[in-house]
């Protein structure tokens, strides 16, 4: 895929996060976003699945080693009502390895990729991670796409089946969600959409006539939430490099990063509607692409249920430092 040919030409502009340079991979990442977001939207699981492999080593646990330098891979973690994916080490494959059984939901790019993480149940209560290698010759089928969306027309996420796959597991039981690198991986996704609202935002610098006072307030209110969102990220960016993003530290900065970046993009969409008007959703074809394309990714992130979570998480450290500590909000 382009996407992995773009990481192993530019491997620096893709720094694994929490190596140091996670502002330059989100910028990398934004940047994409801003010309390209299905592009971004193709590349962001790749990196995401090469930084949960890294980790893995980083923490003594064992990955796939029999993996082709040119793979592709996507992450596939969603759960769906009707559905479960599970693991059997039913001894059928090689030494370490189990058999998946099941099917996954919204697996994007499955029918395009060489491989996969996904989450399986190992367990009645418990998931773990597990690399799978795509394709019917591994049992693997992706499901004829139900995939109507007017946005990420070229990245359809459906539903796969899995029918003993063999999957080598990575990390324990749990681990997928407890590393640092899952919190990492989330505002990661949040630099993507700040670069998707960027090239949404370009829009109103291609003037048509001379902006009056309702167009310019319109680009100072943009302006301002993408410094804000921008200004967001380096924060996060910081943190994560000097070890302030870690376990719940990390769990809450990244619903704080993702819900403030999220509601800059969506003002960014509504303000540029509002400063354009209806032509340019319906004669620009590359801008209605783009809005179509932000607003569907934006979805990824879960609006008020991450809100009500970011506010129990904030109202449970203000109990427990007593109402002033510096674990608490910081208002």
């Amino acid at each position: 895929m382009a996407t992995t040919h773009l990481v192993r030409a530019l491997p620096d502009a893709f720094p694994l996060p929490g190596s140091g340079s996670t502002r330059m991979l989100w910028e990398s990442l934004a940047s994409v976003a801003a010309v390209d977001l299905t592009a971004a939207r193709t590349l962001e699981p790749h990196l995401d699945a090469l930084a949960i492999l890294a980790e893995a080593r980083s923490g003594g646990h064992a990955v796939p080693s029999a993996v082709p330098d040119d793979a592709s891979w996507g992450v596939f973690a969603a759960e769906g009502p009707g559905v479960r994916l599970e693991a059997h080490d039913d001894r059928g494959g090689a030494v370490g390895t189990v058999r998946l059984h099941g099917t996954k939901p919204w697996c994007s790019l499955a029918g395009s990729l060489s491989h996969a993480l996904v989450t399986a149940w190992d367990s009645d209560t418990t998931r773990r991670l597990y690399a799978v290698r795509l394709g019917s010759s591994n049992g693997v089928t992706v499901q004829t796409s139900t995939w109507f969306a007017r946005g990420l027309t070229a990245v359809p996420s459906g539903p796969v089946d899995f029918d003993g796959a063999e999957a080598f597991p990575v990390g324990p039981t749990g681990w997928y969600l407890e590393r640092p690198g899952f919190a990492w991986g989330g505002m990661g996704v949040a630099a993507v959409w700040y670069g998707g609202a960027v090239g949404v935002a370009r829009r109103l610098l291609r003037r048509g006539r001379e902006p009056d006072q309702i167009a310019q307030m319109h680009v100072g209110a943009v302006d301002a939430g993408l410094w804000a969102a921008r200004a967001c990220l380096d924060d996060a960016a910081a943190r994560v490099d000097d070890g302030r993003a870690t376990g719940d530290d990390g769990g809450l900065l990244a619903l704080r990063v993702r819900h403030v970046v999220a509601r800059a993009a969506e003002s960014v969409v509504e303000r540029v509607g509002h400063a354009t008007g209806p032509a340019p959703l319906a004669l620009d074809d590359d801008h209605a692409a783009r809005v179509a394309d932000l607003q569907l990714y934006l979805r990824q992130e879960h609006a008020e249920r991450d809100e009500a979570a970011l506010g129990r998480q904030v109202l449970d450290r203000h109990v427990l430092d007593g109402g002033g500590g510096t674990d608490g909000p910081p208002w």
